[in-house]
């Protein structure tokens, strides 16, 4: 059993390849972007589904739904490198940085959760099962913390060896390896973190190599802002949303659709998601 169902992609355009044989790992390749969203219509709906349903809903769930509908109208970005070519998910998973406290020193440490098929889910059931993985990884439960404790031991000079040598057997091969503690597409499609939350209106992640995800999106905090409507300034409600993307996998074509989904979603969500109760 592979540790994911693939199909390799056929039909490159000249620049893919290009990019393929120019870019030969992901610290060279970055592109960055951003997008401004009004949120004053997620805000609504936000506060209406918690009246309705009694679920903590926050921008960051209705980002990963956001994401897994861009990730459907461009399924080009759903996607991973392996041997120098571009292969196609069939699935769709959302991961989510989760900030925590190392049981062991006290510090801070980063860790996070993946939805899978968020597309196929509703915003309350993405509530549960979020907060239900966050608690895991907290207090140690997910198969991704039981993994993380091998590199606890490891000395510093290992750790970038056995990260490369994990993700060749896991990613590059394509191997299951949960029978020796790494569990199955741990990063999913797409990496969210919401840096709103700690008070930042803007910042650009890095994309992470061992994790081979080729977007990285990252959520500004809600503020007040002059906008315009109608030819007019009119006060406003602006989170913006920055992106780091792999160069070799998206461009700016491909960028473009996904942020018009996000856009729709977002701006308009009682069009898009769940419906609520009059």
């Amino acid at each position: 059993m592979p540790n994911l169902k693939l199909r390799r992609k056929a039909d490159l355009s000249p620049f893919r390849k290009i990019a393929l044989g120019t870019w030969q790992t992901a610290y060279d390749p970055s592109v960055y972007g951003s997008v401004s969203l009004r949120m004053e219509a997620a805000e609504s709906y936000l506060e209406r589904f918690r009246r309705a349903t009694g679920k903590r809903l926050t921008m960051s769930h209705m980002m990963a739904r956001a994401a897994a509908a861009a990730l459907e109208a461009m399924p080009d970005a759903n996607a991973i490198l392996r041997l120098g070519r571009i292969y196609l998910r069939d699935r769709i998973g959302v991961f989510f940085q989760v900030a925590m406290e190392d049981p062991h020193t006290g510090e801070i440490d980063l860790s996070g959760a993946t939805i899978y098929d968020p597309e196929k889910k509703s915003l309350h059931d993405i509530c549960l099962e979020l907060e239900d993985k966050a608690k895991g990884v907290r207090g140690g439960k997910d198969k991704k913390e039981r993994a993380r404790s091998i590199f606890r031991r490891a000395p510093e000079f290992a750790v970038g060896p056995l990260l490369g040598t994990i993700g060749f057997f896991n990613y590059t091969l394509n191997l299951d390896l949960e029978k020796v503690g790494v569990p199955n597409d741990p990063f999913g499609s797409i990496m969210i973190t919401n840096i709103g939350s700690l008070g930042l209106e803007e910042a650009y992640a890095p994309l992470v190599p061992y994790s081979r995800v080729p977007i990285v999106l990252a959520m500004g905090a809600v503020l007040d802002a002059p906008v315009v409507e109608d030819g007019r300034v009119v006060p406003g409600r602006v989170m913006k949303v920055c992106a780091t993307f792999d160069h070799r996998i998206l461009d700016g074509a491909h960028a473009a659709i996904m942020v018009r989904t996000l856009r729709d979603w977002m701006e308009d969500p009682f069009s898009h998601f769940d419906p609520l109760p009059d």
